[in-house]
């Protein structure tokens, strides 16, 4: 691959290792290609090119002397922008925080600096996260490098076309309804949803909060494994936190898929997430690209709708978000409703009218679900699903309000193929599949019980080796000349 900014990050790093980059040479790469499809994207925001450039020269100094190299060492990156980050602008998408500067880093933030990465800006988010499309009234919208008409997802949207553009190496990302598995889907790249506790949700108004979750985001389901053993790990600022030994992730990241890694490995094939509206177009390359695969390459592939076995998701998920939405935005509706998105105020006020009775109702539900898929998995490896219902829509809508003719409620409505997998608990991604007869990408969802990340990572990863569509090049790359390094 001639674009070194759409190399894999380990790729990125042993150029570095060998002296054949700087972590400045890089950065000064990965700035000329800000500038020049930055403004057509809009994937990086308040950007810092001081901040930046201390921290690669850091980096070129600690390789220069020989002193101890983080795993992330003088790749360069951003912070979803619902990250706080020392000496950042921070605004959560809203109005109301336009102008803020952070004065320290989250966990996830944290942990990322520390491993010497190269932080120069932010990405974008709908506002406080809440959107299945990545725009706001600072920043305006994101768009997809594949397709610059049409949507990059959300809420990590930001994230998924700053890795798409080659704008960053790894970049963090966060997922309560698919905010990681939706945009990954949209942009032809990974998205890794964790069990919950694995990555510190620090600091967190609610740090028992079980269904949100964050995690890593890359081009490739081996920096996807990289940056997860940078994140992963036990943490005293999270009651959840998971003790044990994280370096599987890093040796996931260099290892050379087994020829036979999917032979006989028992895929359970969902189609319709237990009978949702999915585009035919969508449903066309998870047949073609992602079921076929599997079955070519020996797995066992079952399918079956789930119908039964989804009975009392949505409820499970939609009442204890309804209400953590209430609980804290509910008390800025009176004053400031109309600097809000229609998407937070709607959750809100939906929010206000849940009673404990929904909360305790909803909670048996999750757990009649959970103990129902927890026997699934007895009989299964993995199971295989669309990431999203619908291929990217059109920038100028807000979501999608139809699929092959069946009309969507509200935006949460047509992420149900991500978020009716949330209140298991357990771990999912989205890898890339293909690309629709348009050219929109198309990604699988793969899912598996609580702490399975490391057997979707290489379930992942021998499917990528058999289907590399990451490696196809963005529309928005396509006229232009590599970066000069």
């Amino acid at each position: 691959m001639d674009d070194i900014l759409r190399s894999t990050a380990r790729t990125q790093l042993a150029l570095l290792a060998r002296g054949e980059v700087s972590a400045r040479d890089l950065l000064a790469a990965a700035l000329e290609r800000q500038a020049s499809v930055g403004r057509e994207v809009n994937a990086v925001v308040s950007v810092d090119v001081d901040i930046a450039e201390a921290a690669a020269a850091a980096s070129d100094a600690r390789r220069a002397s020989g002193a101890p190299l983080g795993a992330l060492d003088g790749l360069p990156t951003a912070f979803k922008d619902l990250e706080e980050a020392a000496g950042f602008r921070t605004t959560w998408g809203s109005t109301r925080f336009r102008d803020h500067i952070s004065h320290r880093d989250s966990e996830v933030v944290g942990r990322i600096r520390a491993a010497g990465a190269v932080p120069y800006g932010k990405t974008n988010t709908p506002e406080f996260g809440t959107g299945s499309h990545t725009l706001n009234a600072v920043f305006g919208t994101t768009r997809n490098p594949y397709a610059p008409d049409r949507s990059a997802g959300g809420s990590s949207g930001g994230a998924a076309a700053a890795l798409a553009a080659g704008l960053v190496s790894v970049a963090d990302g966060s997922d309560m309804g698919g905010s990681l598995r939706n945009p990954a889907s949209f942009c032809n790249v990974v998205g890794v949803r964790p069990t919950p506790g694995l990555v510190s949700m620090a600091p967190a108004a609610d740090p028992w909060a079980t269904l949100p979750v964050k995690g890593p985001m890359a081009r490739t389901t081996g920096d996807a494994a990289l940056l997860l053993s940078v994140l992963a790990g036990a943490s005293g600022r999270s009651p959840l936190s998971q003790p044990g030994d994280v370096s599987e992730f890093a040796r996931i990241a260099y290892e050379t898929p087994r020829a036979d890694a999917l032979d006989g490995l028992r895929v359970l094939w969902c189609p319709t997430v237990g009978g949702l509206d999915v585009e035919q177009r969508v449903r066309g390359v998870l047949d073609e690209r992602g079921r076929r695969t599997l079955e070519a390459a020996g797995a066992v592939v079952v399918e079956d709708e789930l119908v039964a076995e989804f009975a009392g998701a949505d409820d499970a998920f939609r009442i204890p978000r309804a209400f953590a939405y209430a609980m804290q935005f509910g008390s800025l509706l009176d004053e400031h409703a109309d600097a809000m998105s229609p998407e937070l105020v709607a959750n809100a006020r939906w929010g206000l009218t849940i009673t404990p009775a929904d909360l305790w109702r909803a909670q048996e539900l999750r757990g009649a679900l959970f103990a129902r898929f927890a026997d699934l998995f007895d009989r299964c490896d993995v199971i295989a699903a669309p990431a999203a219902a619908a291929a990217p829509f059109p920038a100028e809508r807000r979501w999608v309000d139809e699929i092959e003719g069946s009309r969507q409620g509200d935006y949460l409505d047509w992420m149900r193929a991500a978020w009716r997998f949330t209140p298991l608990g357990g771990a999912s991604l989205s890898v890339p599949c293909g690309f629709t007869p348009e050219g929109l990408p198309v990604g699988l969802q793969l899912v598996g019980p609580p702490r399975s990340e490391a057997r979707l990572l290489r379930i992942a990863a021998a499917f990528e080796e058999r289907v590399p569509a990451w490696c196809e090049t963005p529309a928005v790359l396509r006229a232009g000349a590599p970066p000069r390094i």
